[in-house]
């Protein structure tokens, strides 16, 4: 038990870990919402270096939430500019026939 709570603790402790970064500046590591940014990003770009350093960022669970929670928030985000239901933009997005 006092095990599990040591690695789940070392394993929050390492999220919060500054690594050293270009120029001798301190860069954090990258959190899932970032991994998916940069990974939605890269696809829509076809720039297959950018997906493989976004993937390698986070565990390939944490990167399909991510792109999941991106989805929606890019879903919400279209349909009250185009003042439409979230349904029917993720409908046109994906090609389909409005329901």
């Amino acid at each position: 038990m006092i095990g599990r709570l040591r690695m789940s603790f070392a394993r929050v402790v390492a999220s919060w870990r500054v690594e050293e970064g270009r120029g001798g500046r301190g860069a954090r590591t990258p959190n899932l919402f970032e991994a998916a940014a940069v990974y939605v990003s890269a696809r829509a770009e076809d720039d297959q270096e950018r997906v493989d350093e976004a993937t390698a960022w986070v565990s390939p669970e944490a990167l399909s939430f991510g792109v999941s929670e991106l989805a929606c928030r890019a879903v919400v985000a279209l349909a009250r500019e185009r003042g439409e239901s979230p349904r029917t933009v993720a409908r046109a997005l994906l090609g389909l026939p409005a329901a």
